[in-house]
């Protein structure tokens, strides 16, 4: 909220609006002051605004973590869904510039930037620079590990149209699954021995980062294929407050069974990786255990 043409009434000739997430008062002349008067931000007028805030923030936050998970687990949205929510301004922020394609058709011909829904279907950008309309009774938004060669192209496309996502999609870390050699892997090394004075500052990073963390792991959860699956990073186990290390991350099914390497999906493999990654950047560098 940012229109501050649009005063509420707080008594004794005070008004109050809403700027940029905070309260903004003007006096009785007409005068917008710096801060609100005491009285007046204890005011029932205050707290209902107060309270409208808090719940927009919220409710900002719940679209965009929805439009999130559509694109991890790679579930399909009916077109109809897009539609009732576009005109809400909050899940437009979360929605808007996303790369959406038709469900079951990921190529660089079907898929673009979404850019609005309305009774004529969902309207993108796609890579020649052309407006679309997606007229499929579902649309994906899908993971950018899943976009394969044209992820630069939809880059280079975003940066020319100086295009803004609010839900981290086309410049999200990514790593593509390589060629798997020994086929009885479960485990990646590649995250290990990182160093953390204490087991708090890892848990710390984890809370940080938006990773829970359950009998020594941190964990992402990802849908993909049909299934439910794990990848878990280790962080330790042991005294809070004592020294931890970072060791192996390893992916498990629906049923907590440790997969092959040849087994994990390319979002889960990519995921797993950009946790483990973030993580372990938070290590303790050689130069300061040494000092």
């Amino acid at each position: 909220m940012t229109d501050t043409d649009k005063w509420v009434d707080a008594g004794d000739g005070y008004g109050l609006t809403v700027a940029d997430g905070k309260l903004v008062c003007r006096n009785p002349k007409g005068k917008t002051l710096k801060s609100v008067p005491k009285k007046v931000a204890d005011g029932e007028v205050a707290e209902q605004l107060k309270a409208l805030v808090s719940w927009l923030t919220t409710h900002e936050q719940e679209c965009r973590e929805t439009a999130e998970t559509w694109m991890l687990r790679s579930l399909p949205v009916p077109r109809a869904i897009l539609q009732a929510v576009w005109p809400d301004v909050a899940w437009r922020g979360a929605l808007e510039n996303l790369v959406v394609a038709p469900r079951g058709a990921v190529s660089d011909e079907s898929a673009g930037f979404f850019r609005g829904a309305d009774e004529r279907g969902v309207g993108i950008v796609n890579l020649d620079g052309e407006t679309v309309w997606i007229d499929a009774p579902e649309v994906v938004i899908p993971h950018p590990i899943l976009l394969g060669e044209e992820l630069e192209d939809f880059r280079e496309l975003a940066a020319d149209l100086e295009v803004d996502q609010q839900v981290q999609q086309l410049f999200r870390q990514t790593s593509p699954k390589p060629e798997i050699t020994k086929v009885e892997r479960t485990s990646v090394a590649e995250y290990g021995e990182g160093k953390f004075e204490q087991l708090n500052f890892a848990l710390g990073r984890c809370r940080t980062l938006g990773y829970r963390v359950k009998g020594g792991y941190a964990i992402c959860g990802v849908f993909e294929g049909g299934k439910n699956c794990e990848a878990r990073y280790w962080i330790g186990a042991e005294y809070p407050d004592g020294e931890t290390w970072t060791g192996d991350l390893i992916w498990v099914d629906d049923k907590q069974s440790a997969l092959k390497l040849t087994e994990v999906g390319p979002v889960a493999w990519s995921e797993g990786h950009r946790m483990a990654a973030a993580i372990y950047a938070g290590r303790a560098k050689e130069e300061e255990t040494e000092q």
